[in-house]
């Protein structure tokens, strides 16, 4: 009788009889979806990939994976029907012997690398790394190459939804131009960078009716009046965000930073530092929670989409709003109207000030996860550990996403009004998301 040799390697079992390997029970785990989200998020901060579009990309390479698992999982519904304008997409017949989850995953990476910039070189590395990982574990060649036909297949019909979405149109409007009027909108320094995506609220959202549907309360009106509510907010964050932050509150901020285009002065040149979006954390943080629960591999792409479908909507529901109010940053009026020579503890991010997105980002987010994973999951956050940020605990999504908000007022970039409306309309979207995927 011949030798019979278990071999366990990316949540895959493999029997093997002597030189025959046969695939007996083929599964993959969540850490296989999340080690894709986590190559993505390398790869935007390679392409400095802004906030919004980094959204995009994580919805429709979530898309591609979901799609596969809800044609073969009874338990995963088709989001056709879910999804503004989503497309019929019937399982491919002509294909057999393949391996869902491992086509689910390869969906992913195929999307990704037709979205993503670098995503031909990068991803399409990662793609082959994954490959081979499991041609070592004993996954076949039939299986392999039935499993990425499958995912070509679905995948391209994503594409195709995704350029259907209207973002492509966006370079062919006219360049947008700062106003230049009292309390409105400037670049800021030290970079004074184009604004980024003022027409995102122009793409079609993935749930909402409209970029319009959750319009929070207007912004507290601009004034040099000293007696007036706008000053005394600027005073507020003068005094703040100056000299009066505690060391735990300027480790907060620094934690909540996720500024992809942070660039610091070295003598006469401007230099880039290496950061993720605020979209990537919380994709981050999904993951931590994915796997601290052990999901399982249907669960943990529901989960994934699910957020990353939050996200996109809830940045095109921000800027909306962003470009719609235009107010001027606390940098630049605080320079302007009270003390020139004044610094936030973080840099200004290169768009208007009203509403705060880490603060409808993170409430969005909030709500998503607190529905999968229950109101006092306690969690460590290392998402951005390997930039040198050490970890931190949270005792549940609500108390991150109140602290990622407040970060942006003891940071220096937001007016407490933008925070705390943030915080509603993201809210008010994670809310609504729910109500249309569940």
């Amino acid at each position: 009788m011949k030798n019979i040799h278990i071999i366990i390697g990316l949540g895959l079992i493999v029997l093997t009889n002597g030189c025959h390997k046969r695939n007996t029970a083929s599964i993959l785990t969540n850490k296989d979806i999340a080690k894709v989200i986590h190559q993505m998020g390398a790869v935007m901060i390679h392409d400095v990939t802004n906030p919004p579009l980094a959204a995009r990309f994580f919805a429709y390479t979530c898309l591609s994976g979901y799609e596969v698992v809800s044609e073969n999982d009874k338990q995963v519904k088709s989001m056709y029907g879910v999804l503004n304008q989503y497309p019929v997409i019937s399982k491919p017949k002509q294909l057999s012997g393949y391996n869902y989850q491992l086509s689910a995953v390869l969906a992913m990476y195929k999307t990704a690398e037709k979205l993503q910039p670098s995503g031909s070189t990068l991803m399409l590395k990662n793609e082959q790394s994954f490959i081979d990982s499991c041609k070592a574990i004993g996954f076949d060649e039939e299986t392999i190459d039935s499993s990425q036909s499958y995912a070509q297949i679905i995948s391209k019909k994503i594409l195709a939804y995704a350029k259907a979405d209207k973002y492509n149109r966006i370079s062919n409007y006219r360049r947008y131009t700062p106003a230049g009027t009292r309390g409105s909108w400037d670049p800021t320094p030290p970079a004074y960078m184009s604004p980024v995506e003022p027409y995102f609220n122009t793409i079609r959202p993935l749930t909402l009716d409209s970029a319009a549907q959750f319009v929070p309360d207007a912004p507290i009106p601009f004034s040099t009046d000293k007696h007036s509510a706008f000053y005394k907010y600027l005073l507020l964050s003068y005094a703040k965000s100056g000299n009066g932050l505690t060391q735990e509150e300027k480790n907060i901020a620094n934690f909540w930073d996720c500024n992809p285009f942070a660039v610091q002065n070295d003598g006469h040149m401007l230099i880039g530092l290496k950061k993720i979006s605020p979209g990537a954390h919380w994709m981050g943080i999904t993951n931590i929670a994915c796997e601290k629960s052990k999901a399982g591999f249907s669960k943990t792409i529901q989960v994934n989409t699910v957020e990353a479908i939050g996200l996109l909507d809830c940045f095109i529901c921000c800027w909306e709003d962003k470009y719609r109010t235009n107010r001027i940053r606390p940098e630049t009026a605080i320079r302007q109207y009270i003390d020139p020579n004044w610094k936030p503890l973080l840099q200004t991010p290169p768009f208007p000030e009203y509403i705060s997105g880490h603060s409808v980002v993170s409430a969005t987010s909030a709500v998503i996860l607190t529905h999968y994973f229950g109101d006092n999951f306690a969690y460590t956050d290392n998402v951005e550990q390997s930039f040198g940020i050490p970890p931190r605990k949270f005792s549940s999504f609500r108390q991150a996403a109140q602290e990622a908000a407040i970060s942006r007022f003891w940071g220096g970039i937001h007016f407490m009004d933008a925070i705390n409306n943030g915080l509603k309309q993201g809210t008010n979207v994670g809310n609504w998301v729910l109500s249309k995927l569940n």
